[in-house]
C-alpha cells in the first residue's frame, strides 16, 4: 500500500469514528476496530468498574461504547480543528476552549492495522477528567 493509500484510510477512519460516536453508532464503531483491538482510557475503570483502563477486543470494547453512548454528559462536544497522520496512526486533539465555549478535552491516538484500529489511546486533559471526578458519566 502508498503512503497516499494509507493517508487516505487513516482519513476515512478518523471521520467515520467521529461519526459514528456522535450518533451513538455502536455497530458501526466497533466494525473500525480489529477484533483484538486494545483501547486505553481513564473512562473505563469508571464506567466498567474495573481497576485497569484497558478494554482489550470487541466483546469488552461493545460494553464500553454502550455504556458511552447511554451515558455521556452534556459537556462532550466533538469540536476539533483537524487531525493529524502517517497513515500508520491518526491523532487529534479535542480542546477545552471551542468557539462556543468549554468541552471535554481529549487527545486520541489510534494505531492502524490493515485499515482498522488495532489500539486507541485517549488521554485525558483536566477538564474532561473532573467529569470522571464529579462522576457525571453515571448521571
Amino acid at each position: 500500500m502508498t503512503e497516499h493509500n494509507l493517508e487516505t484510510v487513516a482519513e476515512k477512519i478518523a471521520l467515520e469514528w467521529d461519526e459514528a460516536l456522535k450518533t451513538n453508532d455502536v455497530d458501526r464503531l466497533l466494525r473500525l476496530y480489529t477484533p483484538n483491538a486494545v483501547v486505553e482510557s481513564p473512562l473505563i475503570p469508571h464506567l466498567l468498574n474495573q481497576e485497569s483502563g484497558i478494554c482489550n477486543g470487541r466483546v469488552e470494547l461493545r460494553k464500553l461504547i454502550e455504556l458511552v453512548a447511554k451515558r455521556k454528559p452534556l459537556v462532550r462536544k466533538y469540536y476539533k480543528n483537524k487531525y493529524f497522520t502517517d497513515g500508520k496512526t491518526i491523532m487529534w486533539e479535542y480542546p477545552r476552549l471551542t468557539p462556543s465555549g468549554e468541552q471535554m478535552d481529549f487527545v486520541e491516538v489510534m494505531e492502524i492495522n490493515n485499515g482498522l484500529i488495532q489500539h486507541h489511546r485517549v488521554h485525558w486533559g483536566w477538564y474532561g477528567f473532573n467529569v470522571i471526578k464529579n462522576d457525571d458519566y453515571n448521571r
